[in-house]
Formats: C-alpha cells, structure tokens, sequence
C-alpha cells in the first residue's frame, strides 16, 4: 500500500521524476502502445514491408476507415500502434517535415533525418508540463540512398533501427518469431509472407484481407504503396495452403 501511495506521488506530473528515475507518464504511454493492435516491419533488400492487424470492433465498421498505415512522403511510410489520434498528429508532423525539405533542399528527406525529427517533437512532451506524452509507436520504413531503411519510435523519445520489428499487442511473440525466422536475403514477397505468418501468431481468428494492411516500399523505384485487399488475400491464401501441405506430409 505504501509502495501505491509512492507511485501516486510521481505519477501526476509528466516532469516529476520518481527516486529510482522513472517517468511514469512515459511508462503509461507504452501501456497504450501495448493495448493497440500489432504492426510489424521487415527489411529486406529489394525494400521494406509493413504489415499492420486491423481487427474491427464490429462487423459493421468499415475497415478502410481504420488508419494504421500511412503515406509519409513518396519514399516513406509508417505504421503504428496505439491511440490512432495520437499517431495521425505525428504522422501529420512528419508529412510537414518532409515537405520542408523538398521546399528548402529540393529534395526528399533522409530516413534517419525525419526519424529524429518525430523523436524529437515526442521527446519534448516527457519534459513539459500541462501536457501528456504520445500514446503511439511508430515502424518508419522508407528508402535513403537506395538502400532501405526501418526505424522504431518509442513515446519516451528514442528511435531504434531494426531489420525486424513489431509493435503493440502480443509484440514478445512476434519478435520471437521473426528472431527465429527472418533472413537477411529475403525476398519483398517472403518478407511479406514472413509478416503476416508472425502476425498470424497465438490469433485465434483467422486472417483476411480485409483485417490486414500491407504497405511496401520498394528500394528500386524508391516509391510507396499499399496492397489493395484483394492482394493481401492472396498471400494469405499462399500461406494457407503451404500450412495445409505441411500438415498433409506430417500425416504421411
């Protein structure tokens, strides 16, 4: 009880650090992280595939209406994972960035460069009081140089580069399945495959098009995209029915 009462001490007040350093505000912003849905980055060579759970609430919720992943910049896009408004300002920050770069240098914005700006603008609300940290992670996959680029942001600030990541629910699992099975020869199409069998982990429900979001930036042509519905059924199909192989040779 006495150790409650402590907590409550230094957990009102973004700026006030608790005796053994910690910033609870911060610790509570990654709890939001945590209850959202999962996103998952992998890099591969020929580019950089994000893949993101978009489970609805109901069946009646349109699901293209859910905003998981998002354009950035032509060469760039991101992913996220908890508050939805909270990841639509530093999505909308991060576009602003990336057109003040093509305004100023006439040219697109670094990878690593507009990471550091969003890391920078979510650091300063750990350090301000009246305000609260972002309750979102962000996967930021983009091309810099023609070689491919994924970056994690975390709500106390900090940016980690990954060649394989997930954020939000279930995110141990995940990681140890894609520590188990990502390869740094990986085809776009196998880090696609690879994505959706980790995100595929400890579900109950089976996957569909319409519940997953892919996004692919493609090193070569250094642009974009999202794969329509259709499309990530299909690799949803392919996985399916390799599952479905697999268990037919184990009874043989």
């Amino acid at each position: 009880m006495q150790g409650q009462n402590q907590q409550q001490a230094y957990d009102r007040g973004i700026t006030i650090f608790s005796p053994d350093g910690r910033l609870y505000q911060v610790e509570y912003a990654r709890e939001a992280v945590k209850r959202g849905t999962a996103s998952i980055g992998v890099r591969t060579p020929e580019g950089v595939v994000l893949v993101v759970d978009k489970q609805t609430r109901s069946p009646l919720l349109e699901g293209s209406s859910v905003e998981k992943l998002h354009k950035i910049d032509d060469h760039v896009g991101a992913a996220s994972a908890g508050h939805v408004a909270d990841a639509r300002q530093l999505v909308d920050f991060a576009r602003q960035q990336s057109q003040v770069e093509r305004v100023r240098y006439d040219e697109p914005i670094g990878v690593r460069t507009l990471t550091k700006s969003v890391t920078d603008h979510i650091q300063q609300y750990t350090q301000v009081g009246g305000a609260r940290p972002f309750g979102v992670a962000l996967l930021i996959a983009g091309v810099e140089g023609g070689e491919p680029r994924l970056f994690e942001t975390d709500p106390s600030g900090t940016s980690n580069e990954w060649k394989a990541v997930a954020i939000g629910s279930n995110r141990g699992d995940i990681q140890e399945f894609l520590e188990d099975e990502y390869d740094a020869d990986l085809s776009v199409d196998d880090g696609i495959d690879l994505a959706l069998r980790a995100l595929n982990e400890g579900r109950e429900d089976a996957l569909s098009g319409d519940g997953v979001g892919v996004g692919i930036v493609d090193a070569d042509t250094g642009t974009y995209r999202e794969l329509a519905a259709d499309e990530s059924q299909s690799y949803i199909d392919d996985i399916e029915d390799a599952a479905d192989d697999s268990d037919d040779d184990d009874e043989e």
